[in-house]
């Protein structure tokens, strides 16, 4: 009989029940995943994801999604309202979960959709501050906790048969 570790991927969390987020996985992180079950991936990076990940999506049945997909778009420009709606949209619709939220290190993009959804929760901004930047690490971006803290969530279409969190 053997024993197979579980590695989450880099920056990996759970945001509520059945809901998570991260980094891109390896493939270390790939029975991890499995173990959750997933039914959707929300990629924000505007590059695609690497051919082994995509394939694993592909033999688990996984829906992906991948928002932000912009020419101009360079990895350190920070994530667009048009974006931050579209995930809260897929977010917000619990026949996607169990889900989790990712882009290439699982700080910055993903960081602000979780911050955005936080103050959607009513959270106060302290705490989403805090929330952001265990993830970002020394990398914080003013950028987006400005962006964060700015962005109006009565944009954001509730639908009527949200997750039971929010």
């Amino acid at each position: 009989m053997t024993s197979q570790h579980l590695i989450p991927p880099l920056n990996f969390g759970m945001i509520e029940e059945d809901l998570y987020r991260s980094g891109q996985p390896n493939e270390l992180n790939f029975p991890f995943l499995e173990k959750l079950g997933l039914k959707t991936v929300v990629w924000l990076a505007p590059e695609e994801p690497n051919q082994r990940f995509l394939d694993f999506i592909d033999d688990q049945d996984i829906h992906l999604y991948h928002l932000g997909v912009v020419s101009s778009m360079n990895a350190w420009d920070p994530i667009t309202e048009e974006v931050v709606l579209e995930a809260s949209e897929l977010i917000l619709t619990p026949k996607n979960y169990p889900m989790i939220v990712m882009c290439n290190l699982g700080r910055h993009r993903t960081g602000t959709i979780v911050g955005c959804l936080r103050k959607l929760q009513r959270w106060n901004l302290t705490s989403i501050f805090e929330e952001y930047r265990r993830y970002a690490g020394p990398k914080v971006r003013v950028l987006n906790e400005q962006f964060i803290e700015l962005f109006d969530t009565d944009l954001v279409r509730v639908p009527v048969d949200h997750p039971k969190w929010l």
